[in-house]
């Protein structure tokens, strides 16, 4: 079960997973362009033209978790505003799959979870980030293995699925920002999604955008 504290972030484990979060996010900021670097100096001092495949996809694949870095930055930092407002809760083997349903690209993988104000409504979390979501990916389609399946059975869950929120397996483990597409994207504009006035400022405070509180009704 996870812990019962007003806000996620008020658990010591929590805190002590978001320090190792930001901690891989700052090594892989080090360590990928040094390994990239690396490699290319290798190859310069070989000087053999035929060897550029061996190095080829190591290099591209280095110079790309180099340029995908800051997503991880932006990740833990959402991630800590969100445990900043919302506490754990937890659910047991919640809908989920890859793709095949409306809405839904194929290969994505969703979830769905009870609309905080309509508990009877179902709402489609989808995994737009592929950040972190592989090892989610692999776990929550029915082609998965049983052993894979039974990892993400019980899920903790800190946030308003009709925004944003923190996924992890007990622990908490395997954080990851699972959000709604206008969340966080100024392209798109902001959705309250049926929610009242305090589910929207909740929401402000923990990062979402969401439109103006005092332009929604009582």
């Amino acid at each position: 079960m996870p812990p019962t504290h007003s806000t996620a972030w008020d658990d010591q484990a929590t805190r002590r997973a978001w320090t190792k979060l930001l901690i891989c996010a700052a090594l892989g900021q080090v360590l990928w362009p040094a390994a990239w670097v690396a490699l290319l100096a290798w190859y310069v001092s070989m000087s053999i033209t035929w060897t550029l495949w061996l190095f080829f996809v190591p290099m591209a694949y280095t110079f790309y978790r180099t340029f995908l870095q800051w997503a991880y930055w932006r990740g833990a930092f959402r991630t800590r505003l969100l445990l900043r407002q919302y506490p754990w809760q937890m659910y047991e083997a919640p809908e989920s799959g890859i793709g095949n349903i409306p809405g839904v690209r194929n290969g994505y993988a969703w979830l769905k979870f009870p609309n905080p104000e309509m508990s009877d409504q179902q709402v489609t979390m989808v995994m737009h980030s592929h950040v972190r979501s592989v090892w989610w990916g692999g776990r929550l389609g029915k082609r998965a293995k049983a052993e894979r399946k039974a990892q993400v059975r019980e899920v903790w869950f800190a946030g308003d699925p009709r925004f944003a929120a923190v996924l992890a397996v007990p622990g908490p483990r395997r954080l990851y920002v699972i959000h709604q597409r206008p969340s966080y994207n100024p392209g798109l504009p902001a959705d309250a999604h049926g929610a009242g006035p305090q589910a929207l400022e909740l929401a402000r405070r923990a990062g979402v955008r969401v439109p103006d509180v005092s332009s929604i009704g009582p």
